[in-house]
């Protein structure tokens, strides 16, 4: 898309269409990168000439979600066309709008990559009443909230009305999922997938038989059971011995508590208890807070690892995912969970009968 630079700190995102004027489309994106940057990326692609971006980067989650909605008033161009404008949750929308009332006239669309009111916390008395109660206003201000999921849609909205329900005092009268309710619908997050797929050729699995036994683990497996034992490990020596290599695990996700790493990092070390060799690849986007996990894995099984840390290049990541015998996740719970999904749609479907 052809863009200039609007005037603004250099740690912003703002893309401009050549004219101004031409563009009726506002994209709005607080924490752009991972998957909220391929979907404003994505739309923008698309739009082209007609869209505008905004964004700020993705760091320190927590204040943007507070913020963002001020430094955004300031950012957007006043001279404007726009008619609609598409954000993600992240922002404080009715914020905006009341800072902003001349873009409150435009059609806005609000986009759900996870809701607040269920997103795992580390201890429930943790969690920020204020971070759900920001989306609960967004959505009301909302025309259109877009949800990648029917889980995301569903669990946001049967729970509502129990979140609101906390306030000691001055308790909304009437339903507030009741009003949000019409205006929600679910739409698939858009992947942009790999021009090759999965065959046996650019696998090294040999029998699918062998994956299914590592993913069925479950947490019986921390608590000492049998299943533990030598004799009934989870991926026999005969079977290893049919590999060429040993066995390529991957996991794919954001290096957050959120996916569990603790336990996945436990099913590790139970493999190397019982002398399974295999090869190791963690990937995904870090942030300023990392999980004591990751630096564990690097210690602990520096010898196995292929791969370890974020890969900017998609052929890259698309290449390790490709290269896996096992694509492993841990996560409490997925809104989306895009990369098992991207792994899902490139595997032939007999690979799963």
């Amino acid at each position: 898309m052809s863009s200039s630079e609007f005037p603004c700190d250099a740690a912003e995102v703002v893309r401009l269409p050549s004219s101004l004027p031409a563009a009726t489309v506002l994209l709005i994106e607080p924490f752009y990168g991972g998957s909220h940057r391929q979907l404003m990326d994505f739309l923008a692609a698309d739009l082209g000439q007609s869209a505008l971006l905004c964004a700020t980067p993705a760091k320190k989650w927590h204040w943007v979600a507070r913020v963002s909605a001020l430094h955004f008033a300031q950012v957007i161009p006043e001279g404007h066309c726009f008619r609609s404008i598409f954000a993600s949750s992240v922002l404080n929308l009715a914020e905006l709008m009341s800072l902003r009332p001349d873009l409150a006239g435009c059609r806005k669309i609000l986009y759900f990559h996870e809701n607040q009111l269920v997103y795992p916390a580390q201890e429930e008395k943790e969690r920020d009443f204020q971070y759900g109660y920001n989306q609960i206003l967004s959505a009301l201000v909302a025309d259109i909230n877009v949800f990648n999921s029917q889980f995301n849609l569903d669990s946001f909205l049967e729970n509502i009305d129990k979140f609101l329900a906390k306030i000691p005092t001055a308790r909304p009268k009437r339903s507030v999922a009741s009003e949000i309710r019409p205006k929600c619908r679910v739409i698939y997050f858009p992947l942009n997938l790999p021009s090759f797929r999965f065959t046996p050729k650019t696998s090294r699995l040999r029998t699918p038989d062998l994956a299914c036994k590592l993913c069925n683990m479950d947490e019986t497996l921390l608590t000492g059971a049998s299943t533990c034992g030598r004799n009934s490990s989870v991926l026999g020596e005969s079977q290893i011995s049919r590999q060429q290599l040993p066995l390529h695990i991957v996991w794919p996700h954001r290096w957050e508590h959120d996916k569990n790493p603790d336990f996945f990092v436990s099913v590790l070390e139970i493999l190397r208890s019982e002398d399974i060799p295999f090869r190791l690849s963690v990937v995904g986007e870090q942030f300023s807070e990392v999980p004591d996990s990751f630096q564990h894995v690097a210690f602990a099984f520096g010898d196995c690892l292929k791969r370890l840390g974020y890969l900017p290049s998609k052929e890259e990541y698309f290449a390790v995912l490709m290269d896996a015998d096992v694509v492993v996740s841990t996560a409490n719970h997925e809104f989306f969970g895009a990369a098992m999904y991207l792994l899902n749609l490139s595997l032939p479907q007999s690979f799963f009968a």
